[in-house]
């Protein structure tokens, strides 16, 4: 059973980070173990955008993963970008080992409106799976249902499900080593 590292960037919402932990337990059968919580990342905030880069968060936090680590997930509080995007909900390493989740658009109160605790709570979900996700090679999927469908806004990341369609699945379990082969030779493309 892989091991996730989960740590906070600063200040962060325990409840989020409660959700964060569940989601990775139980959607991707890993042992998560929180580690102490990272400061804030003021090195990584750029003044002209008033944002914080993802990418400079992205570069610390493969600098800071416990080594005993498989993954590493750091969520922040503070709103992200990367230079060729307004924003982005989390940024990845790609086959990689770590990942970067924002709390910050996931809520309501960002966009002017009244909270909602429920439908924040199901966004970090969401946006957990789908970060931890690329670490395991998943890439867009095409079904606006799955959880690794890309989400350039809240409208997307709210039709979304909360978990991996058929494909990303197998998938997922192959990345995971525990794909049976006559799963395996189903995936597109021919045999693994």
């Amino acid at each position: 059973m892989a091991l996730i590292a989960l740590a906070a960037a600063g200040v962060v919402d325990g409840e989020a980070l409660d959700a964060a932990e569940v989601c990775l337990a139980r959607g991707l059968g890993a042992t998560v173990h929180r580690v102490g919580p990272l400061d804030e990342p003021m090195y990584a905030f750029d003044c002209a955008r008033g944002q914080y880069s993802s990418t400079l968060m992205l570069r610390d936090a493969i600098a800071r993963r416990p080594t005993d680590a498989a993954k590493f997930l750091v969520v922040t509080e503070r709103d992200i970008f990367i230079p060729m995007l307004s924003f982005v909900f989390g940024q990845a390493q790609l086959g990689g080992a770590v990942a970067i989740l924002s709390l910050a658009r996931l809520r309501l109160e960002f966009y002017g409106l009244g909270p909602n605790r429920g439908l924040f709570l199901s966004r970090v979900r969401k946006e957990t799976l789908h970060e931890v996700g690329h670490t395991y090679g998943l890439t867009h999927c095409e079904d606006t249902g799955c959880t690794m469908a890309l989400s350039t806004g809240v409208r997307q990341l709210d039709v979304k499900g909360g978990g991996f369609c058929s494909g990303c699945a197998i998938l997922l379990r192959e990345a995971l080593g525990y794909v049976p082969p006559e799963e395996a030779s189903n995936l597109p493309g021919g045999t693994t």
